[in-house]
């Protein structure tokens, strides 16, 4: 029985194949829909009252790819190469059956077709898409470690070439309506009230279903392979971009790259099968599964509440305060208004309070002027943004964001002027990078209103929001942030309260050895492109002069101050120390740190370094310095899960790659542990620990989860 798609056939003899599978939000390609459409075709080629058939969607968006769910759990599974290609030839086979089938297929867009989507519609002998702006095309395999496995590398260049088709294979890029059309992805878009009148228009025309490629004599668009000067240029181009961005951490982009190369200078139905082969490899492997099980599956329980507590009705921010128009409280007043929100941003003086609104004009000045927004649209954010000095402004605010100073004393003054005039029923959060909010919390008359909501800068651009739990954080409070971060759109992570959290704790670790290393006499160019290598998105060194060397100063010193004579300084502060207090070198914001900041020229390291950290005359492996990055982060990770400050591995990678930046192809922090293998990352971390000294020291209980080999994503 047919229970993901509608078949009917109208008098003048047009089936339509109505996708729409039960319980689902979005259409997906998933083993019963792909079973159905094979059903359906095989209907259609044999009734000989049937002239054509149209594939459409009865959900808002046409066909969002393969179910992930179906993928992620293959390498856990043991599935083989061989398996992988089976699967990918079985879809493909689906595909190209209904392509050759002898009757012809139109498809109806009416909104976003994605991955497997997007080739389901190439597949077809005729494409409408909606004409509105959300509508896009693409094949977004490549980000999650997978390269289109049902014809996407071979119907797409042979289509528009391979100069216009490597783009969005690659890199992922989307396609919108008109780009589309331009490019001959699609045949026309209409509006989403017309699609199937035009696409049973064209079908009433009798057209010959027959694919371009299946023509005799056909030729590929700009030519194949190296069979042209521009082509086999591109492709050595190519292989060497590819290389430099991923440092073959990432299989996908080059087996994509492959598969186009090689399919392409191939009989079509051959190309179809090198492209099955290249999948089944990739999908066989464990970067696959670690990307699509952190950047979609985990990521995307994470962006629908999966921490949420349920017994709290679900609530929405109308009015948002903000203390503080600095950096972060001017993008958080930023997407809070883009959100919709009236956002009351108070400073301590009315001109650094409206330099905080000045930062939201200027996004939205280059916004209008890419074409992202209208002047309409920014003068209505601009107007939700309210400057202030006035405390009394607060007034029936539902949540007040404080992002002062990191100084306890501050922000203790701050809270107490505030709760003066918020709604009992407020939830006051703080923007704290490092400061334990119990201990902020202190401050407050109602402590199980006060959380912690840790935002990355840029705001308008960081995904990630680390909501924290105080010790008396009730989970009405714990939802209702949830809920914020919810409606503004970006990713929530859930810890527990520690100096530094999660993310600033860990990430902290990097930077720490980056500094240790230089300070050993490691060439800094080493440790900046080690890390690089490793897919860091920057080293740890240039990492430091753009959070400035002044703010991991203060918070070291403020940190030291709470814990007294028991604290014990990082290895690489000293490092921090002179260049703060002796040399008057604080990073970036400052013009001078590690590096050196011409005007109007390029960043380079500080010449200065190598007189003040002589490099040895032994410089160690470019892996060993990759290790004792890598290492140290998943350790201080390992350290959080155990002592509480995280309760689940998925916030750990969630956190990790979107918090700052831990190489994807990992999996984030804890998958890393399980990737390498528990057994053998603790014999690392001893090895490192007599070299390096203490903070590579394992726990006894994750040496007994070692012992018991015992990973933290089970199975």
């Amino acid at each position: 029985m047919n229970n993901t798609i509608r078949y009917t056939v109208d008098n003048d003899g047009i089936a339509t194949l109505m996708i729409d599978l039960p319980g689902k939000s979005m259409n997906v390609l998933c083993d019963a829909m792909i079973a159905d459409l094979s059903e359906c075709i095989d209907k259609v080629a044999a009734d000989e009252g049937v002239k054509g058939a149209i594939l459409a969607s009865a959900k808002k968006a046409f066909v969002a790819g393969a179910d992930l769910t179906e993928l992620v759990t293959a390498y856990d599974r043991g599935v083989t190469p061989e398996e992988g290609y089976e699967w990918s030839r079985a879809l493909s086979g689906v595909l190209r059956k209904m392509e050759t089938c002898g009757k012809p297929f139109a498809v109806a867009i009416n909104g976003l077709a994605l991955g497997g989507g997007l080739e389901l519609c190439l597949a077809c002998h005729y494409r409408v898409m909606t004409d509105h702006p959300r509508a896009v095309l693409g094949l977004p395999e490549v980000s999650i470690g997978l390269l289109p496995g049902a014809g996407g590398t071979q119907r797409l260049p042979r289509l528009v070439g391979t100069e216009k088709s490597l783009p969005v294979i690659l890199q992922g890029k989307k396609l919108q309506p008109q780009k589309a059309l331009e490019l001959g992805v699609v045949h026309e878009i209409a509006p989403a009230g017309e699609l199937l009148d035009r696409a049973r228009a064209w079908l009433m025309t009798t057209p010959d279903p027959v694919a371009p490629w299946d023509v005799k004599g056909f030729r590929m668009p700009g030519g194949a392979g190296a069979n042209s000067p521009k082509n086999a240029q591109q492709f050595m181009v190519g292989t060497s971009l590819v290389a430099g961005m991923t440092q073959h951490n990432y299989p996908a982009p080059i087996g994509a790259l492959s598969a186009v190369y090689e399919g392409c200078i191939t009989p079509f139905d051959t190309g179809l099968d090198i492209e099955s082969q290249y999948f089944g490899q990739l999908v066989s492997g464990v970067v696959a599964r670690n990307m699509m099980r952190s950047l979609f599956v985990n990521k995307g329980a994470a962006d629908k509440l999966a921490r949420r507590p349920g017994d709290v009705e679900k609530s929405a921010v109308t009015k948002l305060g903000i203390l503080g128009a600095g950096m972060m409280g001017a993008g958080i007043a930023y997407v809070s208004a883009r959100a919709g929100m009236q956002v009351v941003l108070l400073d301590t003086d009315l001109a650094g309070a409206e330099r905080g609104k000045a930062y939201s004009e200027g996004l939205l000045g280059k916004a209008i002027k890419r074409g992202y927004s209208t002047q309409e649209k920014a003068d209505a954010l601009l107007s939700r943004i309210h400057p202030t000095t006035d405390y009394a402004d607060l007034e029936g605010c539902e949540l007040v964001i404080e992002a002062v100073f990191e100084n306890r004393e501050i922000k203790a003054g701050v809270t107490a002027k505030t709760e003066a005039v918020i709604p009992e029923t407020a939830i006051f959060a703080s923007n704290t990078s490092t400061l334990p909010i119990t201990g902020l919390a202190e401050a407050s008359r109602r402590p199980e209103r006060f959380i912690g909501l840790h935002f990355f800068s840029p705001v308008d651009k960081m995904p990630l929001v680390e909501l924290i739990k105080g010790e008396k954080s009730s989970d009405e409070a714990v939802a209702r942030g949830l809920d914020y971060i919810q409606q503004i759109r970006k990713t929530p992570v859930v810890v527990n309260d520690s100096p530094g959290f999660y993310t600033s704790r860990c990430f902290s670790t990097s930077t720490n050895e980056g500094m240790t290393m230089l300070a050993e006499g490691i060439k800094p160019a080493l440790i900046e492109n080690a890390a690089k290598m490793a897919g860091l998105p920057v080293g740890p060194l240039a990492v430091m002069d753009e959070v400035t060397l002044e703010l991991g100063y203060k918070i070291t010193m403020q940190t030291a101050s709470d814990f007294g004579d028991d604290y014990k300084f990082d290895s690489g502060f000293p490092v921090i120390r002179k260049f703060v207090e002796e040399l008057d070198r604080k990073g970036k914001r400052y013009g001078k740190g590690f590096y050196e900041y011409p005007e109007g020229g390029k960043k380079y390291l500080w010449p200065g370094l190598a007189e003040l950290y002589p490099p040895k005359d032994e410089q160690p492996p470019v892996q060993e310095v990759i290790d004792r990055l890598l290492y140290r982060q998943a350790l201080e990770t390992a350290r959080c899960f155990e002592e509480g400050v995280l309760d689940h591995p998925a916030d750990a990678d969630i956190g990790s790659i979107f918090g700052w930046g831990f190489p994807p192809w990992t999996g984030g922090t804890l998958s890393f542990i399980d990737t390498v293998g528990i057994k053998h990352f603790v014999a690392q971390c001893d090895r490192m620990a007599e070299v390096y000294g203490s903070r590579f020291e394992v726990s006894d209980w994750l040496r007994r989860r070692a012992g018991k080999g015992e990973g933290f994503h089970q199975v």
